[in-house]
């Protein structure tokens, strides 16, 4: 079975939790989905770049969610969690790309 790359897993799940927050107005549950990918990401990482790589990546996760949430005060908040995913896919990328 393929496996769907880390950075597409980390953004979705940054898209995801949000969209789940959103749509179903408890956000808890759009928690839950934020890190159920976050984990998931973080044990990718971890198989594909080591240990260092993914602390430093999950903190950027987190980054990622807790920064989405000023920027959606400038920027709205989709343009916000687009912005915020796809940076994080990119680092994830970058990181694991490197060490492949």
């Amino acid at each position: 079975m393929a496996r769907i790359p880390a950075a597409a897993v980390a953004a979705s799940g940054l898209v995801g939790g949000y969209g789940v927050a959103r749509w179903t107005g408890k956000r808890p549950l759009g928690g839950a989905a934020l890190a159920a990918a976050g984990v998931a990401a973080a044990r990718q990482w971890q198989q594909e770049a080591g240990g260092k790589a993914a602390a430093g990546l999950s903190a950027a996760y987190v980054a990622a969610f807790a920064g989405s949430h000023p920027l959606a005060k400038k920027v709205g908040a989709w343009p916000a969690v687009f912005a915020v995913a796809g940076g994080m896919a990119l680092a994830s990328w970058a990181v694991t790309r490197r060490a492949g």
